[in-house]
């Protein structure tokens, strides 16, 4: 009886052993809590500050810009003179291009003189008809002409007065060719100064030198860039969303900068969303529509004062705020059919609750539930997890 004894306990503790080994264990989890509170949806993009205002100046006219003294940084008033701009030296001539041109103007003089000879033979056909008409004039008055003889010497002497009109306009013109030609011919001088007139390229505006585009003394065309000015304390931020984000954004919606390299967090106001759409591709080679939106700087200007153009920040744009909302972590809902669901933990097991989701940012959802305020919920869940199986806190 004894031994049997003995034999019936092994058993015994055998199976509990047994029992002890294959017992369903309980769940390890995280866990969070619901809670009440306000709640905010927000767009978080990365945007850059740039200028309000650029001014490029660039060059009026096709010349020889002198070598800019100014720097990047460098204050500037308004009318300042930022460059100067010389003519353009003419070409060399060779030995062939300038006999040539002393030929072409010995050819102009001979055409002046001509010229002139023409004038003197038309003055001395005006002044014969001039006396033609007198002496006939006279012979009319006495009887000896007819009045139409006398009016075809009238009609004389106004064509020799043309012809002598004529006859100086081609002797200006030939004047005017032989100048040119020695000009043409004439030797440019940069050092001269006296027969040159330089052109003052002026600020249009009181700000700073931000990028030089032509520094050294160069020739440029008319309309070549020279540098951009602008006011670094006139700051906007813009950043580009995509289109369906974009369209929850309206002028005056509150936003706040963050990551730009200052410690605290800077107000910004929405001022434009702009009409229209690009293409822009992602990382992931994905087509996207995106839109610019513009934000005004709210905070104190000592605060951004570091801040210059092109300066990345991380913009985040506030489209939805409830003040009194159902909130959990976004991390403990899942897929359930149609809606979303969550687990509750009630007595050490996970309950299965349906609820309707109203609005979700990063963090936290906005929920439709009887669930009271302070209810534990679990997050990320297993999928493994069923309804009423026991479960326990992960020890930290």
């Amino acid at each position: 009886m004894k031994k049997k004894a003995w034999i019936a306990g092994g058993v015994l503790l055998a199976v509990a052993l047994l029992v002890w080994a294959f017992w369903p264990q309980a769940t390890e989890v995280e866990l969070g809590t619901v809670s009440r509170g306000q709640f905010e949806r927000a767009v978080q993009e990365d945007g850059k500050t740039r200028l309000r205002e650029r001014y490029v100046v660039s060059t009026p006219l096709t010349g020889r810009v002198q070598r800019l003294a100014l720097k990047q940084g460098d204050a500037v008033a308004r009318d300042a003179v930022l460059a100067t701009l010389w003519p353009i030296m003419p070409g060399l001539l060779d030995e062939r291009a300038r006999q040539e041109q002393n030929e072409r103007i010995g050819a102009m003089e001979a055409a002046v003189r001509r010229a002139s000879a023409n004038v003197e033979r038309a003055k001395a056909a005006l002044d014969q008809a001039v006396a033609d008409l007198k002496r006939s004039e006279t012979l009319a008055q006495q009887g000896f002409l007819s009045p139409t003889q006398n009016e075809t010497g009238r009609l004389n002497v106004r064509l020799r007065q043309k012809e002598l009109d004529s006859g100086l306009q081609e002797e200006h013109a030939a004047t005017h060719e032989l100048q040119q030609a020695r000009i043409a011919i004439r030797t440019f001088s940069q050092g001269g100064s006296s027969t040159q007139r330089s052109w003052a390229i002026k600020s249009p505006i009181a700000g700073k030198v931000l990028k030089i585009n032509q520094q050294s003394e160069s020739l440029v065309q008319a309309g070549t860039p020279l540098l951009e000015l602008g006011d670094p304390g006139d700051l906007e931020v813009v950043v580009d969303l995509l289109t369906e984000d974009a369209a929850q954004v309206h002028p005056g919606t509150p936003a706040t900068l963050a990551n730009w390299g200052g410690p605290q967090l800077l107000q910004a106001r929405v001022r434009l969303v702009e009409p229209a759409a690009y293409t822009k591709i992602s990382a992931l080679g994905v087509e996207e529509q995106r839109v610019n939106v513009v934000l005004d700087l709210l905070s104190p200007p000592e605060q951004w004062s570091a801040l210059g153009d092109g300066y990345k920040a991380d913009v985040r744009i506030v489209v939805q705020t409830v003040a009194d909302a159902l909130k959990v972590p976004v991390s403990a809902l899942f897929p359930s059919g149609a809606r979303a669901a969550l687990y509750s933990v009630e007595d050490g097991r996970a309950r299965l609750h349906e609820v309707e989701v109203l609005a979700r940012n990063g963090s936290e959802a906005w929920i439709k539930s009887e669930l009271p305020p302070g209810t534990e919920v679990i997050i990320f869940p297993p999928s493994s997890l069923k309804d009423g199986e026991r479960v326990k806190k992960i020890a930290s």
